[in-house]
């Protein structure tokens, strides 16, 4: 059994709250999800959990953890720094638990991981590793290590459909304790037994968590029903009163007009009776304004985003030819492996497509070499997102200063309103962009890319750092943009409801697949 207790979680810098005597136990079996919109502080308590010095330069804390003789292993969102520039085999060969394994046992996990045997032992730095391999190997590690407890922040991120395939059996037949956080949907509703839902409500001054023992898809419904029941409640209970209080209104009226108008003969014994019937109606009123404070509250949540890409201009002629690509053989950037060839891809119209393969392949490299020419192209507005967001961003610069080009007053105000749109608090506009959530770095980007009037997207794992809570809403917002958009994507609920095809990639160039990835 694991167990933290009376945890309470504050930023230094703006003082504000996140997460407020929180408790919680796992036990064996449980596999807890935690959700919540981007920078509501899930990745900063997965970290104190594992270790609180991890977030001390940032965040003050208070509560304990209790771990008993459960061995904790962490899979961070990103890779930490001090492990980026060794080699794969430096990484593997410093946990003494790799070592003790088999061959047998190495050959099995990696065939598990849709790796060759050999990956343990490349002399690649980790660095330079595709976003889904990294993921793989961190977790293969974790794995050598025998832990008992898992804190897994976002363990979908950019891993390959038949890993993620693995992952969620993994974390569904895990013996002992999984808590992960994840924005995959499909994953979280085929694993999670137990939902922990943190909130900022109030404009992120007050902070709330729920923690539900069902699965994810139960509570959204059960959460969704609550809220309409109470709301209904509410509004009745606030429609009575509205009634109510108008004929106390008209009462009182008709009471003081009659003793208004009452002569001096009729003062004494008249007057007596109004003014004690008065009395009666101020009683009366006051013992509503007692039970009106116990009135049903109005349901508050986390109000989602709102965010709209494009405009009639972005729309793409259906006969405009917006690529026609043909490359012989696709490298590594530093041309020491051909990871395809023959690769075809011909794109005309307001198409949307999406490019999936096994990690590695090559989505990334082949992505950003369409969008090198697409960029150069002067008959469209391209625009493009990479899957690391730091090729794109000023980390040490803000929000605002990032998306403000002009330096134009009234363009600060529109930015500061489009980024209070997507719940950016006033604070967090004017913190470093390195300070910010991998959500909320997603949304910057994607705010440029609004605010440029492009008419072609190029996207690379566009969905990745969005939580189950947006997700529905980047969807919808990428499904009505206008113009076309090139992708690579695993999230099997984008490429469901977003894309009109997609093609997987090989070693031997690209194929159309067929609707079945669900």
């Amino acid at each position: 059994m694991f167990q933290i207790k009376n945890v309470t979680l504050t930023h230094k810098k703006d003082l504000r709250t996140i997460l407020k005597d929180f408790s919680l136990v796992l036990n064996n079996g449980d596999r807890a999800v935690m959700i919540g919109e981007e920078g509501n502080g899930k990745s900063t308590l997965m970290k104190w959990i594992y270790d609180p010095e991890l977030v001390e330069d940032y965040i003050e804390y208070e509560g304990e953890k209790m771990a008993g003789g459960e061995k904790l292993a962490y899979l961070p969102q990103e890779l930490p720094e001090e492990e980026k520039h060794k080699t794969v085999c430096e990484y593997f060969c410093e946990s003494a638990e790799f070592l003790d394994r088999t061959p047998k046992e190495l050959s099995k996990l990696a065939s598990d991981c849709h790796v060759e045997p050999e990956f343990f032992y490349r002399q690649q730095e980790m660095c330079t590793l595709s976003g889904g391999e990294r993921v793989k190997a961190q977790m293969m590690r974790i794995l050598c290590e025998d832990p008992t407890v898992l804190l897994l922040d976002e363990p979908s991120n950019d891993i390959d459909i038949e890993t993620l395939e693995w992952m969620e059996e993994l974390i569904r037949n895990w013996p002992y304790a999984v808590l992960f956080i994840s924005h995959d949907e499909t994953l979280i509703e085929r694993t999670a037994n137990r939902v922990i839902h943190f909130e900022q409500i109030r404009r992120k001054t007050m902070c709330r968590h729920t923690v539900a023992n069902v699965p994810y898809r139960q509570y959204v419904e059960e959460r969704l029903h609550s809220f309409e029941k109470q709301e209904q409640l509410a509004l009745g209970e606030r429609r009575e009163k509205k009634i109510r209080d108008e004929k106390i209104r008209k009462m009182e009226q008709s009471v003081g007009s009659k003793l208004d108008n009452i002569s001096h003969a009729e003062r004494d014994a008249i007057g007596r009776l109004l003014k004690k019937k008065m009395k009666n109606v101020k009683a009366m009123e006051h013992r509503f304004e007692r039970e009106d404070a116990n009135m049903t509250e109005m349901p508050e949540q986390e109000e989602a985003i709102f965010f709209k890409l494009g405009d009639t201009n972005s729309a793409i002629p259906s006969g405009k030819w917006v690529i026609q690509c043909d490359i012989p053989v696709l490298t590594t950037l530093d041309g020491s492996r051909v990871l395809a060839e023959q690769i075809t891809l011909n794109l005309r119209g307001s198409e949307k497509i999406a490019i999936i393969g096994n990690n590695g392949c090559g989505k990334t490299t082949f992505l950003a070499k369409i969008a090198k020419e697409l960029l150069a192209r002067t008959d469209l507005r391209a625009q493009y997102m990479p899957q690391n967001y730091e090729e794109l961003l000023d980390l040490d610069v803000t929000p605002v200063d990032y998306l403000d080009t002009t330096g134009d007053k009234e363009e600060r105000t529109r930015i500061r309103t489009y980024l209070g749109s997507l719940k950016y608090t006033a604070d967090e506009m004017d913190h470093p962009i390195r300070e910010l959530s991998g959500g909320q770095k997603a949304k910057v980007l994607l705010l440029k890319l609004s605010m440029s009037g492009a008419n072609v997207l190029i996207l690379d794992e566009p969905t990745r750092n969005f939580s189950p809570l947006s997700g529905p809403v980047i969807r919808r917002m990428l499904k009505d943009f206008p113009g076309a958009i090139i992708s690579v994507s695993h999230d099997r609920k984008y490429l469901a409801e977003v894309c009109d095809t997609i093609y997987r990639l090989t070693s031997g160039g690209l194929s159309k697949v067929e609707r079945s990835l669900d």
